[in-house]
């Protein structure tokens, strides 16, 4: 699964690196967060029309949304409020296709969600007490390059509010996880190497079955895994200290070294 990750992306220089449109706005909130977790606003890239120009070609623009995916048949709590339901922050590659919060969404509403990497947790002893002791874990690239997940978006809308703007939400896709990876958790958020982005990306077009499937060896080859502090246990923690290696800690089991 993926319910934390690290990203120090900013929308204006990603839209430059990419070549795409800028739709995020102005934001104090448009720096580095070390610590994102479900219901944060998270940066996406999509591919659309021109809302004008619906006959011209799409292109990548880079979006605002919710993690946590909000089925466009949700009902309203409050006006312009959605009610609350499951955290839909992830979803199952093997499975959203035919799930009735995101069957829709495969067919014509994909995106890429950027990242530095991801976090887990792996039991590693316990207390005295018998209390589980967590260590957590962060997973990225070997040479420090960004990473791509595959992500899933839905626009909602309250119908008694319809001046209001639309509610743009995501989650990420898992697939079963690979190699040493399942030395650290079972599942794994689902990469999409850049090769497949115009299959994946394409709002005209279902996506090939295969990019639902197990990430390439090759992709997974290049993925550390090392320590971090158990700061980052705390959603109010933020900052690059979340990603220092943590001392002291069972590194037999995943250093800071290839996975595969």
């Amino acid at each position: 699964m993926c319910g934390r990750y690290a990203t120090t992306a900013n929308p204006a220089r990603l839209a430059a690196e990419l070549d795409a449109i800028d739709e995020t706005g102005d934001r104090p909130d448009s720096g580095p967060n070390y610590n994102v977790a479900p219901t944060n606003q998270v940066l996406t890239v999509v591919e659309r029309h021109d809302h004008d120009h619906p006959d011209d070609d799409p292109t990548l623009r880079i979006r605002r949304m919710r993690w946590g995916l909000i089925p466009v048949w949700t009902k309203a709590a409050e006006p312009g409020v959605p009610a609350k339901g499951k955290p839909l922050f992830n979803a199952r590659a093997d499975r959203a296709a035919t799930a009735p919060s995101f069957r829709d969404a495969v067919k014509k509403r994909r995106c890429l969600v950027p990242m530095d990497g991801w976090y887990e947790w792996l039991v590693e002893g316990e207390t005295a007490k018998g209390k589980a002791i967590k260590q957590p874990y962060f997973m990225s690239h070997a040479d420090g390059s960004r990473l791509y997940m595959a992500g899933l978006w839905s626009t909602w809308r309250d119908p008694a509010q319809r001046d209001m703007d639309p509610l743009l939400s995501c989650t990420i896709l898992t697939t079963d996880a690979v190699g040493d990876l399942t030395k650290i958790h079972d599942r794994m958020p689902l990469p999409m190497p850049r090769e497949h982005w115009d299959a994946w990306l394409d709002p005209d077009h279902p996506a090939p079955q295969e990019l639902l499937e197990t990430p390439p060896v090759d992709w997974i080859s290049g993925i550390v895994a090392r320590p971090v502090s158990p700061l980052v246990n705390s959603v109010r923690n933020n900052g690059p200290e979340l990603l220092a290696e943590a001392s002291g800690a069972n590194t037999e089991q995943a250093g800071q070294t290839s996975l595969i």
